[in-house]
């Protein structure tokens, strides 16, 4: 079995990326197996902003349903369907982890739930065929940018076992600043600001300063009024482990404040 020596964090944006195709983003997530990771993982595991529980929680299915957790879009974003086998094996094994290595006292088994947006809109460019098995984990929105960091740290021998892990967030978050004036690809001060923060520290390797975002960040509250969309990169992160290498695989922004920076962590060999 092939390991797969990276981590991700992809930033998913919005809905649209889903049947836009004058976004960017749309066309660096369809160029994924040429340019980014021509192998073929065994499995998927993704933790997506949109999937907020109080404890760890898993799904774990025979088939992923598609989740259109979004409202007042239009009407072919509703037909859309990504139904990805599940990964029950790979659930199960990411709460060993956690309540093993990771120290976790409870880990949760959702059996009905399928894919939220998070997942499966980018999966749906990166692995059209839908025929890798997928199981999504959720973050915890009440705790913080340490406690996804080892909840990392505790799922890194995943990678060994030929699963892809990938972060699916947004690097900067705040619905209620989009801006339908500004064209796409232009983006206003305080978000480029935070946005590039993020950038230095993470190719930087100060994985601490990123732990602490809230206080170490610039416009960290406007950027993120609630965190959950930015701990799937720290799951990222930590599950990278001590030493790993970030680097931005993409950046580009929607609707002024909008951020789709993604980026690769190669683990130390």
């Amino acid at each position: 079995m092939e390991k797969v020596n990276q981590t991700f964090f992809l930033s998913h944006g919005s809905p649209t990326l889903s049947i836009d195709d004058t976004l960017e983003a749309r066309q660096f997530f369809k160029s994924w197996s040429q340019k980014v990771l021509p192998q073929k993982p065994k499995s998927i595991l993704v933790i997506s902003a949109h999937w907020d529980t109080k404890y760890p929680s898993v799904n774990t299915v025979l088939r992923n349903s598609t989740i259109h957790d979004f409202y007042g879009f239009p009407d072919p974003m509703y037909k859309l369907k990504y139904e990805a086998p599940g990964a029950i094996e790979l659930g199960k094994r990411v709460k060993e982890l956690l309540m093993g290595e990771g120290g976790m006292k409870r880990v949760d088994e959702d059996t009905k739930r399928g894919l939220d947006h998070g997942a499966w809109v980018p999966l749906m460019l990166m692995y059209p065929e839908a025929d890798i098995p997928v199981c999504e984990l959720s973050v915890q929105s009440k705790q913080n940018g340490s406690y996804h960091y080892n909840m990392g740290k505790a799922l890194a021998p995943l990678k060994d076992e030929g699963v892809l892990i990938i972060g699916s967030g947004s690097a900067t978050h705040n619905l209620r600043k989009l801006d339908r004036s500004i064209t796409n690809g232009v983006s206003v001060p305080w978000a480029l600001e935070f946005d590039h923060w993020l950038r230095d520290s993470l190719l930087q390797g100060r994985y601490g300063d990123v732990n602490e975002w809230e206080v170490k960040a610039p416009n960290a509250k406007m950027a993120h009024p609630w965190p959950e969309h930015l701990y799937p990169l720290h799951v990222a992160m930590g599950a990278a482990g001590e030493g790993a290498k970030a680097e931005q695989i993409h950046t580009s922004w929607q609707l002024g404040t909008l951020s789709y920076s993604s980026y690769s962590f190669t683990s130390p060999l």
